[in-house]
């Protein structure tokens, strides 16, 4: 009776382990396909918000997983920045923040995170940029010190500061010439950056070798 009891715990044991198995690879599955549509999805723009809404519902399925929101908020962001007229850009920073807010609840300190995070200030403050820099300038800056420090060997946060520093009037502290060591430090660092897996953050490289042409 014993050898029979412990036979139907193995069985039972054995499917749960491979309904764990076959859940997983469902997942990765689904964020490798939305992941690889990321890229053609800038020529339209549109589409970005197609793959947030598809980036949410993977995350709402799973439940424990930070990156389907992490995507989903990246989505709505980028969605924000490519918008000619920015008085509207509020409305993808709320989105963005709240995926983000799941996603940070799931993994604190994420170095990540704090780059989205600074990310969702600049759009805001976009919004009305003279008006709302002392507001949200701070904002970017402490979140991008704390993605330096979460995680020293990402090159993304260099990255987000060069761009704010070109994107800048001279008049104000920015330009290429105040961009150029933060875009330096990105370049050395995404020459070495490895992602921790192939789902995992992988974004910037080809924009800072471009913001560097465009500098010289």
């Amino acid at each position: 009776m014993n050898n029979m009891k412990k036979m139907i715990l193995f069985a039972l044991v054995l499917s749960f382990v491979n309904l764990a198995q076959a859940q997983s690879e469902k997942f990765k599955s689904a964020m490798k396909m939305n992941i690889s549509s990321i890229d053609s999805s800038y020529t339209n723009p549109q589409n970005l918000l197609s793959l947030s809404n598809s980036f949410e519902r993977i995350g709402n399925a799973e439940k424990s997983q930070w990156l389907p929101y992490y995507y989903a908020a990246l989505m709505q962001l980028n969605y924000g920045f490519m918008q000619k007229d920015m008085s509207g850009g509020d409305q993808y920073a709320d989105k963005a923040s709240s995926l983000l807010q799941k996603a940070d609840s799931l993994v604190p300190n994420n170095s990540e995170i704090s780059c989205l995070k600074s990310m969702i200030a600049t759009v805001r403050m976009l919004v009305q940029p003279q008006a709302r820099y002392m507001q949200y300038g701070p904002d970017i800056e402490t979140n991008l010190e704390a993605a330096k420090k979460q995680d020293p060997s990402n090159p993304r946060p260099y990255y987000l500061k060069g761009e704010n520093l070109k994107n800048t009037p001279e008049q104000f502290g920015g330009g290429c010439a105040a961009a150029s060591e933060s875009l330096k430090i990105a370049k050395e660092k995404f020459n070495s950056f490895k992602p921790a897996s192939d789902l995992s953050p992988n974004w910037g490289a080809q924009r800072v070798n471009i913001l560097i042409s465009g500098c010289k």
